[in-house]
């Protein structure tokens, strides 16, 4: 398995010892006469997460056992924490002729392979249960989980290029940051992952943090999110717009996480934080219902489902906090731990209500976020027509 080194470092080892490096170009010559499989957006993102060592040790889709052993114990086969099945689905007509060596095409462009060692049957509603706590298609992770083929294909991968996407100048490989970090000289480094805009209540979880360590990896998820999720350009603008005014640029990195959200709530939690891991963060923020949908899961159970692991299992510190907001009375951003009035002096809004406010033209409130980020939030509301 290619590994890319490492000299003497602060950073934490990669998930399983090494940082899986599977990208390298092949010649046209190489992928003549070979089977080829069109992935979908979630699958394309999953294969630059694989080839960038970002899911490391993870080097290509899983398997049948490993596949099992995520779903039913939250570990591969030999013991390895993870949390998510990682699984290339295609129709069961279309698998009859993806075997041996399998070039994974986007939008019909050649973009790596598949070396396809297992086919094996996907366990959709035992899979749903386990994975995302309901059956119920009403859930979006579910709800994708169903609408795919019946077969996993399992085997390593290739990636022929990095797609840098719509954020060139965020985009990095988990290598790449590594490298920031160590040209940086943190010791320490928390990562903090959102695919909502970001308001007062997270850059107050930052800043909080940032007295604690000497860096702040700033990750937000960039790839396919539900259709009322903010888009990832509005997102990345608004962090763009607050960290050029609110933040010590020479402690803070903006860079894009290109996975997509399966919104599997506490499961999907641990995925996050062992990808942080291989980027080279020593921390990472959980804050309440993180990666959840509707009510799904439990308010902290993001935070709780961590005691699945020990310290050196994991690698890397979760700092857990408990819901932040505004408190009229305090006149400043409190948690239930720091404010003794009730709900009736706090300011929260929904991403319900704060979609409506921007839909109205109206101002959201320079407690609840910085008026330059609401600012990057109105203008693409009113210029949608949502």
């Amino acid at each position: 398995m290619p590994t890319l080194p490492f000299p003497v470092t602060t950073l934490p080892t990669p998930l399983g010892g090494t940082l899986v490096h599977q990208v390298n170009r092949v010649s046209e010559a190489e992928l003549k006469g070979l089977p080829r499989l069109e992935l979908s957006e979630r699958s394309a993102a999953d294969l630059e997460l694989l080839a960038t060592g970002a899911y490391s040790p993870l080097t290509g889709f899983l398997g049948e056992a490993d596949y099992l052993n995520v779903v039913e114990h939250l570990r591969l086969a030999d013991g390895t924490p993870w949390s998510l099945p990682i699984t290339l689905p295609v129709g069961r007509a279309e698998a009859r002729d993806l075997r041996g060596r399998v070039v994974l095409t986007r939008d019909g462009t050649a973009v790596g392979l598949i070396d396809v060692q297992e086919q094996f049957e996907a366990r959709k509603q035992w899979e749903a249960r386990e994975v995302y706590r309901t059956e119920e298609a009403a859930h979006p992770g579910v709800a994708a989980l169903y609408a795919q083929g019946e077969i996993n294909l399992a085997g390593p991968v290739t990636l022929f290029e990095v797609p840098r996407g719509a954020f060139p100048q965020h985009h990095r490989t988990p290598a790449e940051v590594r490298a920031v970090i160590e040209a940086r000289g943190w010791r320490t480094t928390v990562a903090f992952q959102t695919r909502n805009p970001i308001h007062r209540a997270h850059e107050y979880l930052h800043k909080v943090a940032l007295e604690l360590v000497d860096g702040l990896l700033l990750h937000p998820l960039v790839g396919t999110t539900k259709n009322d999720d903010v888009p990832a350009d509005v997102r990345v603008e608004a962090y763009e717009v607050l960290l050029d005014r609110y933040y010590p640029q020479a402690r803070t990195l903006l860079s894009v996480y290109p996975a997509a959200m399966r919104y599997a709530g506490p499961r999907e939690a641990i995925t996050h934080a062992l990808s942080r891991r291989n980027y080279g963060a020593t921390h990472f923020i959980v804050g309440r219902d993180h990666a959840g949908v509707g009510s799904y899961y439990g308010t902290y159970d993001a935070q709780d489902i961590f005691s699945a692991y020990s310290a050196e299992e994991l690698g890397i510190r979760i700092l857990k906090f408990e819901h932040t907001f505004y408190c009229q009375s305090c006149a400043q951003l409190v948690s239930p731990r720091t404010c003794p009035h009730d709900a009736s002096h706090h300011l929260v809004l929904s991403g319900t209500k704060v979609r409506e406010k921007l839909r109205a033209g109206e101002n959201l409130p320079p407690e609840f976020t910085r008026p330059e980020v609401a600012e990057v939030l109105r203008r693409a509301y009113q210029g949608s027509g949502d």
